[in-house]
């Protein structure tokens, strides 16, 4: 063991992204699951600004916020860059990140609003993969012929967001509004990669089909 230790939660796109850094990087760690209900010690003493999962523990340090640590992980170990070697490219990668992490909340909120307030949601998660469908303009990928940094922040919209969609049953992304997205999604979940780095989709369905039905069956 490396001395490398994750505290996080199987099902969560912030965890799963600093997982596949660490797998590109062939570093060995120690996964800890988390339960957000009954947070342990070693979370809130390792993470007591925010409290929350991922938290990477380097030889006894911590570091928190997914994609800070996806940057200390390609920084720290030996192995393929994840983030380009050119400067500006890494500020556009660092770009594209942020803005994926600042927006991505609004279609979460989109796909679990209802009655008017998720029609006015749904306005703002349009702009936001509208954004993204323009920017994967005449690309394979966020980072060009291959997946790096931004594909690995994107992990939710590429393979999170379609299995939402099916348990609620609330379509936001369709071929004809955002033709771009989708070739780069179908590229995305047919990659390798991705496939050996997320949860089981059945395992999220699941998960996400009784939200749904427990707020069904909620109070009235």
């Amino acid at each position: 063991m490396s001395g490398v230790k994750l505290l996080g939660i199987n099902g969560s796109p912030a965890s799963r992204r600093v997982e596949w850094a660490l797998k590109i990087k062939g570093v060995e760690y120690e996964f800890i699951e988390e339960d957000l209900q009954n947070k342990s010690q070693l979370l809130l003493e390792s993470n007591p600004v925010y409290k929350k999962i991922p938290v990477l523990l380097h030889n006894g340090k911590p570091i928190a916020e997914s994609l800070v640590i996806i940057e200390y992980i390609d920084e720290v170990f030996e192995g393929p860059c994840i983030l380009p070697k050119d400067p500006y490219d890494r500020a556009i990668a660092r770009f594209w990140a942020k803005f994926l992490d600042e927006k991505l909340p609004a279609v979460w909120k989109a796909l679990w609003s209802q009655g008017e307030e998720q029609e006015e949601d749904k306005k703002e998660a349009y702009e936001v993969l509208k954004v993204l469908d323009n920017e994967l303009k005449d690309k394979k990928f966020f980072g060009g012929d291959g997946i790096g940094f931004v594909d690995i922040a994107a992990n939710f919209v590429g393979f999170w967001i379609g299995i939402v969609e099916e348990a609620t049953g609330v379509v936001l992304v369709t071929s004809e509004n955002f033709p771009n997205f989708c070739a780069w999604r179908n590229k995305y979940l047919n990659c390798d990669q991705v496939k050996e780095n997320m949860p089981s989709r059945e395992m999220l369905l699941g998960y996400f089909k009784s939200r749904v039905q427990a707020v069904a069956n909620g109070p009235k």
